[in-house]
């Protein structure tokens, strides 16, 4: 993996655990030479990131649309900024420049990001790995969550299992590295229930 897009909050959450690993996780990135692809702003855990990997003298790109600009600040010392018209451009321009995903503790804006996606790999869109660093098990319940879609016959095993899940870091980046997308279309007949 050449480039990893992350996708996290703009804010910094309740405990400075997400911090301090948004941080390390760009540094992390920086030190095995991946490219990090990310929303582009300095606030939050997306500057925090983005802190990580530049002190780490890594590459760092940014994608922001222009009515964020102002709300989200954009960072001022990215490699590079891609300035684009709206929410799905940005995702769409971040997942042409990646080879995986990560996905920190964030809100809303993270989670559809995130959800995004993982349904674009479970059509076949792509096959990027998605990993989740549960930090201090920010994502237990949505995991939980998951798990109750494939037990009530909404998703299948195998498009669960494309979710690569840790608590750290390198282990993470492991699952990523090693990653095989699933050969399994998405539809579930009704013998499969």
């Amino acid at each position: 993996m050449k480039s990893i897009t992350v996708f996290c909050g703009s804010s910094f959450g309740s405990d400075d655990i997400y911090k301090e690993q948004a941080f390390l996780l760009g540094q992390t990135l920086a030190q095995q030479n991946i490219q990090l692809i990310y929303g582009g702003a300095e606030v939050g855990l997306m500057g925090t990131i983005a802190d990580g990997a530049l002190k780490e003298g890594g590459k760092v790109t940014g994608v922001l649309p222009h009515f964020l600009q102002s709300k989200e600040i954009a960072h001022k010392n990215l490699s590079e900024l891609i300035l684009v018209e709206t929410m799905h451009e940005r995702k769409t321009k971040m997942n042409e420049l990646c080879d995986g995903v990560i996905v920190l503790p964030g809100g809303y804006g993270t989670l559809e990001e995130f959800f995004e996606m993982i349904t674009w790999a479970q059509l076949g869109l792509h096959q990027k790995p998605i990993g989740v660093l549960n930090i201090d098990g920010f994502y237990d319940d949505l995991i939980r969550l998951v798990q109750h879609m494939v037990d009530k016959g909404f998703l299948k095993q195998v498009n669960k299992d494309m979710l690569l899940i840790s608590d750290t870091i390198d282990k993470l980046l492991e699952k990523m590295k090693n990653y095989q997308a699933p050969t399994v279309g998405k539809w579930i007949s009704k013998n499969e229930v």
